[in-house]
């Protein structure tokens, strides 16, 4: 059954590309939302297009969107960031992607993540591997302080940590980025080019990442909170710490730190 759910998100996540690509080099309209994110037609779009296609092959699921949402009583939920980048894609860097996972009783169980301008599509299903256009994705094992690690660290408004205090704890440590796309920095430490991602999102964060905490963990690396516990993914999260998992509970103490409320 988690095969009929991977190629439903697939479809989905297809038809997302297509949506983006057609506008991407147009002007693109966009509207600030209550935590300063932008939010776009693209958007907007692509969320309405998931619940309507849940609603018709899945009636008994929930879908949660972090535009827009259909919420019933069901253990089955799609969680859906419908373009996670926006900030990137509206000034048309190629940094956006897709993001769907289906999450059962609070667990991500299957997750694509898109990114339409490269045409490559990340895939899992729950204890099955994780994929890149069908090809295998594994980790990296490198540590902090190692070549080569790299520690992306998301920048946000009214953010739970001090993103400016840990980056100055972290720069001897490892290489650091901020990409724009926390999705697309996940799948970068699934393919073994990053080695971890310090995400500080929280109303909504499930969207931003629950199709990546399946992908990562199943290309062997760790997600926690900012706690270092396990979260669900069908509500609101505390942050996220990503990671290959050779050095997380070294990076997790550092993080703690810096943790504001």
């Amino acid at each position: 059954m988690y095969q009929e759910y991977l190629e439903f998100a697939k479809e989905i996540a297809r038809y997302a590309g297509t949506v983006m690509m057609k506008y991407y080099n147009q002007s693109i309209d966009f509207q600030y939302k209550e935590d300063k994110t932008l939010v776009t037609l693209v958007d907007q779009e692509i969320n309405h297009y998931l619940i309507s296609k849940v609603k018709e092959k899945y009636p008994l699921h929930s879908v949660l969107g972090e535009e827009e949402s259909f919420l019933q009583d069901s253990d089955y939920v799609w969680v859906c960031d419908p373009l996670d980048g926006t900030g990137m894609y509206v000034y048309h860097i190629p940094v956006f992607v897709f993001s769907l996972a289906l999450v059962y009783q609070g667990n991500p169980v299957v997750a694509v993540v898109f990114s339409p301008f490269e045409d490559r599509m990340y895939t899992a299903i729950k204890g099955k591997g994780a994929y890149c256009n069908q090809v295998p994705l594994s980790v990296h094992h490198k540590k902090i302080n190692d070549l080569g690690y790299k520690t992306n660290v998301e920048i946000f408004h009214n953010s739970i940590i001090d993103e400016v205090s840990l980056i100055q704890e972290l720069k001897p440590l490892c290489k650091i980025s901020s990409t724009g796309s926390v999705a697309r920095s996940c799948m970068a430490i699934a393919e073994g080019h990053f080695a971890c991602d310090i995400f500080p999102g929280s109303q909504h964060g499930n969207c931003d990442i629950a199709a990546s905490t399946l992908i990562v963990e199943e290309a062997g690396g760790k997600v926690t909170n900012l706690l270092g516990e396990a979260q669900r993914y069908d509500q609101d999260i505390y942050g996220a710490i990503i990671s290959n998992g050779v050095s997380h509970e070294e990076m997790l103490e550092i993080v703690k730190k810096y943790v504001i409320k």
